[in-house]
């Protein structure tokens, strides 16, 4: 997978809106977080392990829907301008095969004979950590370099509204998984200011939802009162 960025030119914001930010924040976290769990599991331990291999097909069920949200909304859009994305194209294909990968090896570690659990499941932690080596290297390149490409071309309020389009295209629940890998991997005033967008926009109900099931698990008492004052809430 070939990258197109230098580690000494990463952009400032310049207060423009961040449409990568956030969701590459819960991605770094939650894989990183996955990672460690991976390289700690007795694989031999079905019992045990079973649950981290259910976390992680869930967080590549996430990243694949990540990439076909920015190769449908965000690559498509950069295209009206004339904008081409084919480096990025041809990264998120290469993701998708990793995905594939990833499930044979996942089945090949269910499938083992128990001597062999262990030696499957050294190469399914070998492998995941190459896919987010290069997914970090994506997502920086994202960053990097089309975030400017975007501000060039769109003004907030579109980049604004491609992602109201993104998040409109999602099912409630997993609008809401995305939700709770975003919210511990971001600051608190990038909590802040999504949350409260959220408050003002979304039903009561649907945004005291989000509070109890996606945010209130995934923060420490202390950084939930932080969040609670921001938005005026109960804590």
């Amino acid at each position: 997978m070939s990258h197109e960025f230098s580690l000494t030119s990463i952009p400032d914001l310049n207060g423009r809106y961040d449409i990568y930010g956030a969701i590459h924040k819960g991605l770094r976290k939650a894989g990183c977080d996955l990672l460690a769990r991976l390289g700690t599991a007795d694989f031999q331990n079905v019992e045990e392990t079973v649950f981290v291999i259910g976390d992680l097909r869930h967080y590549l069920m996430l990243a694949a829907s990540h990439v076909s949200h920015e190769d449908d909304k965000i690559h498509v859009a950069l295209a009206t301008k004339g904008v081409s994305t084919v480096t990025l194209d041809e990264q998120h294909d290469d993701h998708r095969t990793a995905f594939r990968e990833l499930e044979e090896l996942i089945v090949a570690w269910e499938n083992a004979w128990p001597l062999h659990k262990s030696a499957c499941g050294r190469k399914l932690y070998l492998a995941f950590a190459a896919y987010l080596a290069d997914d970090f290297a994506h997502m920086h390149e994202e960053e990097a370099v089309t975030g400017p490409l975007l501000w060039r071309n769109f003004t907030d309020q579109e980049i604004f509204s491609i992602e109201m389009r993104i998040i409109g295209s999602l099912p409630p629940e997993k609008s809401m998984a995305f939700i709770r890998i975003m919210i511990p991997a971001i600051n608190p005033a990038e909590r802040a200011a999504l949350l409260g967008a959220m408050k003002k926009d979304a039903p009561p109900e649907i945004f005291q939802a989000v509070i109890d099931f996606a945010v209130r698990p995934g923060l420490s008492a202390g950084d939930f009162v932080k969040l609670a004052d921001a938005l005026k809430l109960a804590a």
